[in-house]
């Protein structure tokens, strides 16, 4: 039992990570092989992984909304912590955008690589026409791009600011094809059925100096979490769209989507589990 009666187990946490790093010895070497061979399935293992890792970790999705299927799409989310990762990798088969610092990390830093990640320096501001280029190049390969556009990790509670600059990957040039970018709401909802409150948030959010190994121990002791995920509705790009704008117009289309989550005036989204497993990969 936790100090402020959030209840976790250290025999769960335990078990919890020897199968973990089970599944991730399993998987990441078919991964390594398929990405050094540029096999096609090497954009299916991932989804696999990372719906294998919820399973462990006691994480039930509830999905609303659809993700726009049949075009590259710049998916663009609020983030909350490093879940994130295993609940859009689950969802959609994606390549992230993330910071440079994360390429460099012991063991997270090779998954990330063999997800494909594009790093990006959010710092070097002389390098964001070529930053655009590379994901522009992505999108127009016909990857999806999972992009957290807030440069940071927050508490669950609300969505911070969006930087604006990379949404310029979204704006295509004069004559290029428009571009697909989809909002999409991250909410963490429920602990063993009950709503969690801003005070019990932070058990699954990964934010601000908390060290991420002593957080990772006290999430793997934790029971069943509920988070929500809602897929918005798409917003079409032109060469005349502007950045900031597009920003603005997700960040207000999000914090709205994560209040009502939140609150629980949203519509009842459906188990991420409900629909056969093969259809999240058409």
């Amino acid at each position: 039992m936790s100090g402020n009666g959030v209840p976790t187990s250290h025999l769960r946490a335990v078990v919890r990570l020897v199968l973990y790093m089970g599944w991730t010895l399993l998987l990441a070497p078919v991964q390594m092989a398929a990405v050094l061979l540029n096999l096609p399935f090497a954009r299916v293992i991932p989804m696999i992984y990372h719906r294998g890792c919820l399973f462990l970790f006691g994480i039930s999705v509830f999905i609303r909304g659809e993700p726009v299927r049949g075009a590259p799409v710049l998916f663009v989310a609020n983030h909350c912590g490093y879940l994130d990762i295993a609940i859009m990798g689950a969802l959609v088969p994606c390549v992230f955008v993330a910071k440079m610092e994360i390429s460099q990390w012991p063991f997270f830093g090779i998954l990330a690589r063999l997800q494909r990640t594009v790093f990006i320096n959010r710092q070097d501001h002389l390098r964001t026409g070529t930053q655009r280029d590379i994901l522009q190049n992505h999108l127009a390969a016909g990857e999806n791009l999972i992009l957290f556009p807030e440069g940071t990790s927050s508490d669950g509670n609300r969505a911070m600011e969006f930087k604006s600059s990379l949404f310029s990957a979204a704006v295509p040039g004069p004559g290029k094809a428009s571009v697909v970018l989809q909002p999409v709401t991250i909410a963490y909802t429920q602990l063993d059925g009950f709503p969690m409150g801003r005070t019990m948030r932070p058990y699954c959010a990964w934010y601000g100096d908390v060290g991420l190994v002593p957080h990772m121990w006290r999430l793997l002791g934790l029971g069943k979490v509920s988070i929500e995920v809602e897929f918005h509705d798409s917003i079409a790009v032109t060469h005349e769209s502007k950045r900031k704008k597009l920003a603005a117009k997700c960040h207000r289309i999000i914090s709205r989507g994560l209040s009502e989550a939140l609150s629980g005036r949203s519509p009842k989204p459906a188990n991420l589990d409900s629909p056969p497993l093969s259809a999240s990969f058409s």
